[in-house]
Order: C-alpha cells, then structure tokens, then sequence
C-alpha cells in the first residue's frame, strides 16, 4: 500500500488551552507511531488562535523526546520568515539528538495574514529568495556551504533531508529542478493538484538526496465508526472552517445557521473548495476514498490531516484508518 503519514496542526480544540494541543500532539505521533505511520509533520504557522504549532522546530523536539521511532519533521518551515543558518542549526540539532528521524519540508509563504508577516519583521519581497535561500540552508546541512567561512554547527554533515512544499507550479518546478521531493498541500489548496504533479514529475531532474520523483500529497481524513458519524463530524469542521477564516477579518463568531448559509453561498464557495479532497465516512469507505484520490493525485505517498473535532475523535480516526489501510509498524520506513 502506498505509505499513509500525517499533517498534525496542534489543534486548539473549544475550551482548551495550548498546552491541551501540545499534549494532543504527543499522544497523536504516540498513536501515529505504533500504528506503523511513516512521518508527522508539523506546520508553521502565527497568530491563529486555533493551531499552536508556531514554534514548529521546538514542538517537533518536544514530541521526538516522546517517540522512539517515527520520523517527525516540519510540513512545513516557512523559510523566508527565517535566515537559513537558523533553519540549518535548528534542524542539525534535531537531526544530532535523533538521528534518522528528521525531517525538513519547507515553504515560500509566510504563514499568517500581512499585520502578523510586519510583527515577524519579515519583508515582503523575501519569498523572491527562496530557491537561493533552499541552496544555502542545503549547503550548511551537507557541510558544503555557500557562505564562505560560515557554517551550521550543529548540523554541518547531518544531511536532514529536504523537501519542497506548495500549492502551485512554482514550488513543482523547484523541487524538480533541484532534485527533492515534492509535497502538495491538497488538503487546502486543491485547484493546481494534477497540473503542478505532471509538471515535476516531467521536469525531475536526479540529486544526490533523490534518484526518482517522489510526491506526497495532502488529504483530510475523517474515519469514524460509522459513514453517520463521519459526516456529522465534517459538517462540524466544515463550519469551524468559516470562523477560522472570516472570524480573523470580521472579528467575530458565526452560529451554525449562519456558517451553513455562508458555506452555500457563492461568497463561501472558496471555503468549501478547500476541503474538496476529503476522505470522510466509516474504514472501508475511506479507504476507497483514498485509493481515488491517490490515483487522481499521482501520489508516491499520503499524509492525512484528521480533521475530526476532537482529540478522543482524531485519535480513533488515527486507528480505524490503519486498519483499513492494513498498516503496521514495521512498514515504518528510516
């Protein structure tokens, strides 16, 4: 079967403080890791009063001193918001205290809205760096730097693997170019899914980290005990994702009625496309869902996002879709 992972955000559940979703992260990698998934990642990103997984490097120690096995990394740094000395120290360090386990996905976009990208003193125009700030960071992790007399101590000679994240052409063509893999982020971003694979895919050119292509490509899951369960789940994360997004811009919280008629109107479409590759229902029906959008994805790999509301529900979620995907810990790949 193709490899399942898992995009964890560090949910920030109603009535719970950050420090509950940091813990819901651990037990989360703990459940991830004995049910035989390849890798957690963590995202980065600022002034979302729902996610916690700000910190991505130190979270990502957190969880790695609370696992043995799995591979933990970021999905992903959002590298322009960081010089690549910092990047490259933070992540030789995780890779010195566990070794084999880490990886290091970046991206271009800030991560945040434009007020938080000032409070971060990041400048707008750093993004047009990033191919060269790719080079540099990958430089001081294979020990070969391109800063003459600077190196990332620790991390020099720890090769943590890279990958490039994104959501349309540019990021295909970059980590084709450079020879990495390649993560679309699916489960947000769907539109330029099939376009941006076909073109890395054409474009891949060999590197000393990869010999062939190899795309991971999100999803949301939602594995409950029944196809009833799953879908009232989703209705309800369908709805969190209207205050998520237009509460940030109006200031305030939407009812239930009122997130339903935005979602129906043309207005809501935008946020109801986001979520257009979802795997939602009891164990067998997702896993057809998975094996579709797999092919429709052209996916080497899957890293899921279970979207369900609740730690106790993303946690059986975590469980129903091992079975149904007949993972085991032994298929766990270093």
């Amino acid at each position: 079967m193709t490899p399942l992972s898992i995009l964890d955000l560090a949910l920030i559940g109603r009535d719970q403080s950050p420090a509950d979703a940091l813990a819901g992260s651990v037990a989360l990698a703990q459940a991830a890791e004995r049910r035989g998934y390849r890798r957690v990642w963590y995202a980065e990103h600022h002034n979302m009063s729902t996610i916690a997984s700000s910190a991505t490097s130190v979270l990502i120690a957190h969880v790695a001193a609370h696992t043995s096995t799995i591979r933990l990394g970021s999905g992903g740094v959002m590298l322009p918001n960081h010089s690549p000395l910092t990047i490259a120290e933070q992540f030789g360090t995780l890779a010195t205290l566990h070794p084999g386990r880490i990886d290091l996905g970046l991206g271009r976009a800030p991560g945040t809205d434009p007020q938080t990208t000032r409070a971060l003193r990041r400048d707008p125009s750093a993004a047009d760096a990033f191919p060269q700030d790719v080079l540099e960071l990958q430089g001081y992790l294979s020990g070969e730097t391109r800063v003459p007399g600077v190196h990332a101590i620790p991390g020099r000679g720890t090769h943590v693997p890279l990958y490039i994240l994104g959501s349309s052409l540019f990021g295909a063509r970059l980590a084709a170019v450079l020879g990495l893999p390649y993560a679309f982020a699916s489960h947000f971003a769907p539109a330029a899914l099939r376009q941006a694979v076909a073109l890395y895919r054409a474009q891949f050119q060999p590197s000393v980290q990869l010999a062939e292509p190899h795309v991971i490509a999100g999803v949301n899951v939602i594995a409950a005990d029944s196809d009833e369960e799953a879908a009232g789940m989703h209705v309800t994360v369908r709805r969190a994702r209207v205050s998520l997004f237009l509460g940030r811009q109006t200031g305030r919280t939407f009812t239930d009625d009122e997130a339903d008629a935005i979602l129906a109107s043309p207005q809501g479409a935008q946020i109801a496309e986001m979520m257009r590759y979802s795997a939602v229902g009891a164990p067998g029906a997702v896993r057809e869902q998975l094996e579709a959008f797999r092919e429709e994805a052209d996916a080497d790999e899957l890293i899921v996002v279970h979207a369900a509301p609740s730690l106790e529900a993303r946690l059986r979620s975590v469980d129903l879709l091992a079975d149904a995907w007949d993972l085991t810990p032994a298929a766990v790949a270093t």
